[in-house]
C-alpha cells in the first residue's frame, strides 16, 4: 500500500517533508510561509457595527413586530487578506450566477418559483457598473452571435408578465421567444414540461397530455428551428437528463422504467436529433444524482459509474466521447487480496458525496494537462464501506497512483505545478495544509495557524493561474457564536523561481504503448504532443503560462465512429450490429418540415473527430419535401381534419349523384 504524510503538530511553520527536500530548505520555508494572513469576520459584532451605523439594508421592518435580516456580502481584491463591505452598493441583494436568471422551471429557488424582484436592476451584470443606478434597458443592445445572451432573457417587461411558475405545473407551460429585448414574443410550443441550454443546443421537453411519454426537442440555431430528437420517450414516471453538452454534442441520460436507479446513456450528433447508446445500466441514484464527469484535463476523456446487474457499482471510462467505455487500470501502488478476482480502481462521485462518503468530486482543469486528482476505492467494485482514498492520475486516468490515506479537500494551483489538499475532517479541527510539486508523488505538510479550527472550505483564485489559496473555517467563541476564519497561504514567495525551457517535455497524449506505432496517440482523428511541466521541476509556470500542442492527424478507424441510430457495438469489438427491435424497421426521423429516411451501414463518426482517410461509411438518406412533420396531437387532429374532409366530400359525390337521378327521372 502506498504511504501517506504522517499528521504534524508543534507551533507554526513547522514541516513535515514525506519526500527529499530537494529544493527546499527549513529555514526558507519558515521565513516565506511567515507572511500568512488571517482574515477574522465576527458575523454578531459586524452586525452590531452596521446597526450602529445606520447600515441601509441590514435590517428591514416590515409590518407588526416582523424584521429581515439580510447577510453581508463581501469582496477581496487581494486574495482574501482584506475584504469590504458592497451589501449596500447592490442593495441586500444576492449575487447570482446566470446572470440571476432561471433558464428552466427547476432551477429556480427551493420552492421552484420564479419571481421578479422589483427594486433593483437585473441587468446590472452587463450594460451596468456596479453601483450605478438602475435605468431602463437599452434596446440597441445586440445579442452575442453563437451563445444564449442576457439580453434575450432579461427584461422588464418580460419579467413583471411572469407569474410564479409552480413545479405541478410542467406539462402545461408555454415556451415563447423575444429577441428585442421583450418588446414581442412568439410561441415556440405549447404542453411544455421542461426547458434550457447547454453548449450551442437549446432544448425542450413536451408532454402532449396526462397520458403521453415526453418527447425531446433539439435547437442548434439559437431556437430559429427545433427538431425532434431521435430518443426514446419517458413517461412522467422517468426523467431525462443532459449529462453534458458543448459546440458539437450532447450525452443524454434517459431513466429506465421503475426504480431501478439506472437507465441508458445516449450520445448526439452535431445536430442534437441522431442520437446512439453509448452506455447501458448507467448509475442515477434515488436523488437522481449522476457520476457522470468531463475530464477537462484531456480531450475526448469521461468518467462515471454504472451499476451491473450483481448490484455492484463500477467505475467506467471513455477516451474517445463516450464511443467506447471501459475498467480504469489498477493502481500502480496499491494492490488487491487475493479473493479479489477483478482488481480496479473505482471512483466515487456525487452519489458519495450525497451520501457524505467523499467530500470532493474529481478534480480536473484544462491548464493542468493530464493531471485528474479523485477519491477512489481498490477491488471489484465501489465500496461504502472501505475507506476511500486520493488518487492522481498524470495522463488522462489512463493510469493512477494512490497518494493520500484518507478523504481529502484538494485544489490545483499554478497550471497543475502545485496542488495542496486538506484533510477532511467531520467533527475534528484542523490547522495543517499538505502541499505538492511533482503531481502528488510527494508531499509536504504545514502548520498554518496555532489554533486549529473547523474547516469549511478551499479557496482559491479560478483558472488555476493563482499561487495563493485561502483555507476557510470558523472558531467556536465562548458566547456560542461562530468566528469565521480565512487563512491565506501564499506559495509565491516560496518557489520563487520561474520555469524556462529546460524544466519542460514534450508530452503524448494517449499514447499507450505497444501495437501499431502509427496509431500510438491516436484519438478523434489526431495526435496531440503537449509541453507541460516535468515533475521534478520545482518552479512556477506563472500567470502567462499557455498550453501550447502540436497536432497531426490519423487515419479513420471504426473507434472514430459511433454506432448510428439504431445500431449497438458489438462485446469487446468495435463492429456496430443492428438492434433486434428496430430489424425490420425503416429508420426515419423528422427534420425541418421533411421526413427524412436514414440509409446508413451503421456508423456515425464521433463530432470533433478529425480522422482522414482509412475507414469510410456513408450516410445515405432520402428526403420526401412534401412532409410536414406533426406532433401527436397536430396528427390526431389531422386525421379527424381529413375523416372529416373526407366524409364532407362523400356526401358531396353522393348528393350530386341523386341530384342527376332526380333530374334524368323528371326528363323521362
Amino acid at each position: 500500500m502506498f504511504t501517506a504524510p504522517h499528521h504534524v503538530t508543534g507551533r507554526p511553520g513547522a514541516v513535515n517533508i514525506q519526500c527529499s527536500d530537494r529544493f527546499f530548505h527549513r529555514r526558507r520555508l519558515l521565513a516565506t510561509l511567515s507572511k500568512v494572513s488571517e482574515y477574522l469576520m465576527h458575523r454578531r459584532k459586524q452586525r452590531e457595527r452596521e446597526r450602529e451605523q445606520n447600515s441601509p439594508g441590514v435590517e428591514l421592518k416590515t409590518g407588526g413586530d416582523k424584521t429581515c435580516s439580510f447577510l453581508s456580502s463581501l469582496i477581496s481584491t487581494d486574495y482574501a487578506k482584506s475584504f469590504h463591505d458592497i451589501s449596500h452598493r447592490i442593495n441586500n441583494t444576492f449575487i447570482r450566477e446566470e446572470f440571476g436568471v432561471s433558464v428552466g422551471p427547476g432551477s429556480s429557488v427551493s420552492r421552484r418559483r420564479v419571481w421578479r424582484v422589483k427594486g433593483f436592476c437585473w441587468g446590472t451584470v452587463l450594460p451596468y457598473t456596479l453601483g450605478e443606478e438602475c435605468a431602463e434597458f437599452p434596446h440597441s443592445v445586440k445579442t452575442t452571435s453563437g451563445q444564449l445572451s442576457a439580453e434575450r432573457l432579461i427584461s422588464p417587461s418580460l419579467a413583471s408578465s411572469l407569474p410564479a411558475v409552480e413545479a405541478e405545473e410542467r406539462g402545461d407551460l408555454v415556451l415563447k421567444r423575444t429577441t428585442d429585448l421583450g418588446t414581442s414574443f412568439t410561441t415556440i410550443h405549447e404542453d411544455i414540461y421542461s426547458f434550457g441550454y447547454i453548449g450551442a443546443f437549446l432544448f425542450f421537453s413536451v408532454m402532449e397530455d396526462s397520458r403521453s411519454p415526453r418527447v425531446m426537442y433539439f435547437s442548434s440555431d439559437q431556437g430559429d428551428t427545433f427538431s425532434r430528437a431521435l430518443l426514446p420517450s419517458a413517461s412522467t414516471e422517468q426523467f431525462y437528463s443532459i449529462l453534458d453538452g458543448d459546440e458539437d454534442m450532447l450525452f443524454m441520460h434517459v431513466d429506465n422504467p421503475g426504480d431501478t436507479f439506472f437507465g441508458t446513456m445516449y450520445t448526439s450528433d452535431d445536430r442534437g436529433i441522431l442520437f446512439s447508446k453509448s452506455l447501458e445500466r448507467h448509475l442515477f441514484d434515488g436523488q437522481r444524482k449522476s457520476d457522470f464527469t468531463n475530464i477537462t484535463s484531456l480531450r475526448g476523456v469521461y468518467l462515471t459509474n454504472k451499476l451491473d446487474e450483481d448490484g455492484r457499482i463500477r467505475s467506467v471510462i471513455s477516451f474517445n466521447r463516450g464511443g467506447t467505455w471501459r475498467h480504469l487500470n489498477k493502481p500502480e501502488n496499491v494492490d488487491c487480496g487475493e479473493q479479489v478476482k477483478h482488481c480496479n480502481i473505482h471512483i466515487h462521485g456525487e452519489h458519495s458525496r450525497n451520501i457524505r462518503i467523499v467530500p470532493m468530486l474529481a478534480l480536473s482543469e484544462p491548464t493542468a494537462i493530464g493531471l485528474v486528482i479523485a477519491h477512489g476505492t481498490v477491488g471489484d467494485s465501489l465500496s461504502s464501506s472501505q475507506h476511500p482514498d486520493v488518487f492522481v492520475s498524470s495522463d488522462g486516468g489512463y493510469n493512477w497512483r494512490g497518494t493520500l490515506r484518507g478523504p481529502h479537500h484538494y485544489s490545483i494551483l499554478d497550471s497543475g505545478g502545485l496542488i495542496v489538499a486538506v484533510e477532511a475532517q467531520r467533527e475534528g479541527q484542523v490547522k495543517t495544509i499538505k502541499f505538492s510539486t511533482d503531481e502528488g508523488q510527494c508531499w509536504k505538510s504545514y502548520n498554518f495557524t496555532e489554533q486549529p479550527f473547523f474547516f469549511a472550505g478551499l479557496a482559491s483564485e479560478p483558472g488555476t493561474k493563482a499561487m495563493n489559496v485561502s483555507v476557510w473555517g470558523f472558531r467556536p467563541e465562548e458566547d456560542g457564536q461562530p468566528m469565521w476564519v480565512a487563512v491565506t497561504i501564499d506559495f509565491q514567495s516560496l518557489i520563487t523561481r520561474e520555469c524556462n525551457e529546460e524544466d519542460y517535455e514534450e508530452w503524448l497524449a494517449h499514447a499507450t504503448g505497444g501495437g501499431d506505432l502509427t496509431r500510438n496517440g491516436c484519438l478523434l482523428g489526431v495526435k496531440e504532443t503537449y509541453r507541460r511541466l516535468k515533475k521534478p521541476s520545482v518552479c512556477r509556470n506563472g500567470r502567462g503560462f499557455v498550453v501550447s500542442k502540436k497536432q497531426s492527424p490519423c487515419l479513420c478507424t471504426r473507434e472514430d465512429y459511433l454506432c448510428d441510430y439504431g445500431y449497438d457495438r458489438r462485446v469487446n469489438t468495435s463492429e456496430c450490429v443492428r438492434q433486434h427491435s428496430a430489424a425490420n424497421k425503416t429508420l426515419e426521423l423528422c427534420l425541418n418540415g421533411e421526413e427524412d429516411e436514414l440509409l446508413t451501414a451503421g456508423y456515425r463518426k464521433v463530432p470533433s473527430d478529425r480522422c482522414e482517410g482509412g475507414f469510410s461509411t456513408q450516410l445515405a438518406r432520402s428526403v420526401d419535401d412534401c412532409c410536414v412533420c406533426f406532433s401527436q396531437r397536430e396528427r390526431l387532429v389531422l386525421i379527424l381534419v381529413c375523416a372529416g374532409a373526407g366524409v364532407i366530400i362523400l356526401v358531396v359525390i353522393v348528393s350530386a349523384v341523386l341530384a342527376v337521378r332526380k333530374v334524368v327521372y323528371t326528363n323521362r
